[in-house]
């Protein structure tokens, strides 16, 4: 039997934009209630009445940055003030600087591992011991292709998203038998502003971020009897 969304509770980081405002929304249509965080405050305020269209879950926006713990446990906590506990802790926020290591200053480097990396593990660190309480949930990770196939101009990114792979598969290992799900998506090009700033640039032929957002409710859903661990995601047809 699918399990059913209606009244879960959940967070999405990085909800505001792109990828995760598209999760967001699927959950919110499926019922669920929903905070999104986000470091920009006019993003937050522009995303919500988009996520909040979707109906019928509720939605709550939250300014955090996850490079800082302190700020994600304070969300977290929040969320859980809100709507009374946690079922679903999304880890979409994430950044990329492309350039290669020799022009790269230390200062991009960590912003992109303490934000892609780092970041999963404070909010993961925070959420867990509310999912515990419920006698489980889910976490899905966002991560990419690109931690598996590195690029040239890109071993920041490549690295933090190769990391963010092994460490969900630790976590998944270490949190089942508390009946928590640990999942990670590695789509391939999405038609967001992520990269190039526009994001119809390439949509004639890249993921969709609504299809990504559709991997993440079948997760959701699917037979707690089995666990898909990690979904890998491409264009149906690349630019050759």
């Amino acid at each position: 039997m699918a399990e059913s969304l209606n009244g879960k509770i959940a967070i999405v980081t990085g909800g505001s934009r792109g990828i995760g405002v598209a999760i967001a929304r699927a959950l919110v249509a499926e019922g669920v209630q929903v905070a999104v965080t986000g470091r920009s405050a006019a993003h937050l305020s522009a995303a919500r009445p988009r996520i909040e269209a979707a109906g019928p879950g509720s939605v709550e926006t939250l300014q955090a940055d996850v490079r800082d713990y302190t700020e994600v446990e304070r969300a977290i906590g929040a969320t859980v003030a809100r709507f009374g506990g946690l079922d679903i802790l999304v880890n979409n926020a994430g950044v990329g600087i492309f350039a290669e290591v020799a022009e790269m200053t230390p200062e991009q480097w960590a912003e992109i591992i303490d934000t892609n990396l780092t970041g999963v593990f404070n909010a993961c660190h925070a959420a867990i011991p509310h999912l515990r309480r419920r006698q489980g949930g889910s976490i899905i990770n966002i991560s990419s292709l690109a931690g598996k196939n590195a690029f040239t101009g890109a071993a920041a990114y490549c690295a933090s998203k190769a990391g963010l792979n092994a460490f969900s598969e630790a976590l998944m290992q270490e949190v089942r038998y508390d009946n928590i799900r640990v999942s990670y998506i590695m789509p391939g090009s999405v038609a967001t502003g992520f990269s190039s700033g526009d994001e119809a640039k390439g949509a004639d032929w890249k993921i969709a971020p609504e299809e990504v957002a559709e991997v993440v409710l079948n997760l959701l859903h699917h037979n707690r009897r089995s666990l898909p661990s990690r979904v890998e995601l491409r264009p149906s047809k690349p630019r050759k």
